[in-house]
């Protein structure tokens, strides 16, 4: 049974929310700088880390399901892309430390290799499958598992990242991976449901 919704329990989750990501401020922080570093080596020898990505079909490019979302094409791929993945972590991260792991592995994989198995023979790189996936992630959740946080979580994605939807639309646009945005989605949806003992509420 559902603990009843007060100001109190209201404010609580406000301020457990501004907690968390106060507490993992260097995590989320550090993992953008990694990209930011990634994406300069990358730049610096030639976009020579591109051989990283994923390959569909390609035996090589299977490597891309665990390497891809740390490489971008441009610093402009990796702007745009870090604003949402960075409050996205921290929505996620609201379901601790561990689930955030989880999720974040499973979205890899499954996308990942969704992309590897169907996507367009084109090179695909960049951290929006993912992103996508902790969106899936939080939608299904509100959906299941309906709490005040849940639902405030997903609101607060949809407010600030609305357009997150209409990168779902397949419409294939040059330089932009549709098949992994669509396969991300998909994968945090299947997530929920592939790593039951999630701790989600």
């Amino acid at each position: 049974m559902s603990e009843p919704i007060t100001l109190s329990s209201i404010a609580s989750d406000i301020e457990f929310i501004q907690a968390t990501i106060f507490n993992y401020l260097p995590f989320t922080v550090g993992i953008i700088l990694f990209l930011a570093l990634v994406n300069f080596i990358n730049q610096a020898i030639g976009g020579r880390l591109f051989i990283l990505g994923i390959i569909p079909r390609h035996i090589f490019g299977l490597i891309g399901i665990f390497c891809s979302p740390f490489i971008h094409g441009s610093f402009n791929h990796l702007f745009f892309n870090s604003i949402p993945l960075f409050f996205l972590m921290n929505m996620v991260l609201m379901y601790g430390f561990n689930v955030f792991l989880a999720v974040t592995l499973s979205i890899m994989v499954i996308a990942g290799g969704l992309t590897w198995l169907f996507g367009r023979h084109a090179l695909h790189v960049g951290a929006s499958g993912v992103i996508l996936g902790y969106f899936g992630f939080l939608v299904i959740v509100a959906y299941l598992v309906p709490s005040f946080l849940s639902i405030m979580l997903l609101v607060l994605t949809l407010y600030y990242f609305g357009g997150l939807v209409a990168s779902l639309v397949p419409i294939h646009t040059q330089g932009v991976s549709v098949e992994g945005h669509i396969f991300g989605f998909i994968a945090g949806i299947a997530t929920y449901f592939l790593l039951p003992y999630l701790p989600v509420q």
